[in-house]
């Protein structure tokens, strides 16, 4: 109903980037359903909204202080947009008493309307920026307008968090953190959304995840490139055009099946 929400789960996550997992994990909250279709989500099971169990908004705050009681770095909302008002009452209600950072982990296909209204309560954005082709977005993931929405969706995201801050142990405390994930055969798709985060951002404001994590056994169609993984090569290609960008973050490694990062770039000694 109206007040309730749907989760499908929330414990303490190993496997966001380690300035967000730490060394006891990101207190992940996973929603059911997401604004987009991509044809070859790895949380499909999740992502079509029928999985999980419903909760008022007051257990969800409770939840957020379990998660923190359990020692969780963060509370790491995974798909929260279709949930935003319920959301929005549960940080209202909790965020002045938590200790720890507000994470909003993204498809990035966000209206402006919906981040301003989180102004003040998120203290990290955790986009993805999937595309810069409508035809790719299109196809992939049935919005064309992907590029134009989550570009200026990712804009709204730095002005509130400003330029990112770490601690001592190298975690996140606020900022942006824009993951794309190198899809094959769309390495130049890739290196435009890259030049795009260079052009707009200083190579000290933002952080990039870099993933090839990408895994053929979710999609069903007939595109010849989604039924096979990532090269080395493409990645790589990617990978050193956006050192070469001078871009930081982190980069998975191209055997990693799973999504387990390897910081690279520039935070080595943080």
């Amino acid at each position: 109903g109206g007040s309730q929400l749907k989760i499908a789960r929330a414990k303490l996550h190993m496997w966001e980037e380690p300035c967000i997992s730490g060394e006891k994990g990101s207190g992940a909250v996973f929603f059911s359903g997401c604004p987009l279709k991509c044809v070859y989500c790895q949380n499909h099971s999740i992502s079509g909204g029928n999985y999980g169990s419903e909760i008022p908004v007051s257990r969800l705050v409770d939840i957020f202080f379990e998660l923190e009681a359990q020692g969780a770095h963060n509370i790491n909302l995974v798909s929260p947009t279709q949930y935003l008002t319920q959301v929005r009452q549960a940080l209202i209600a909790s965020k002045h008493k938590l200790s720890i950072p507000i994470v909003y982990n993204t498809s990035g296909y966000e209206t402006i309307e919906s981040l301003q209204s989180l102004h003040g309560l998120v203290d990290i954005y955790l986009p993805d920026f999937k595309y810069h082709s409508p035809i790719l977005s299109k196809e992939y993931s049935h919005a064309e307008d992907y590029f134009p929405v989550a570009s200026v969706a990712i804009l709204e995201m730095f002005r509130q968090t400003g330029k990112y801050a770490l601690t001592h142990e190298g975690l996140l405390t606020k900022g942006t953190l824009i993951r794309h994930l190198v899809l094959p055969g769309s390495r130049e798709d890739s290196k435009m959304v890259l030049q795009w985060l260079a052009d707009h951002f200083g190579t000290d404001d933002i952080l990039l995840g870099l993933m090839s994590q990408y895994t053929p056994e979710y999609y069903t169609g007939d595109n010849k490139h989604l039924k096979r993984r990532v090269s080395t090569f493409e990645y790589n290609q990617v990978l050193d055009f956006a050192t070469k960008l001078g871009l930081q973050g982190y980069m998975q490694a191209r055997t990693s099946a799973t999504s387990d990062y390897t910081p690279s770039f520039h935070l080595e000694g943080v």
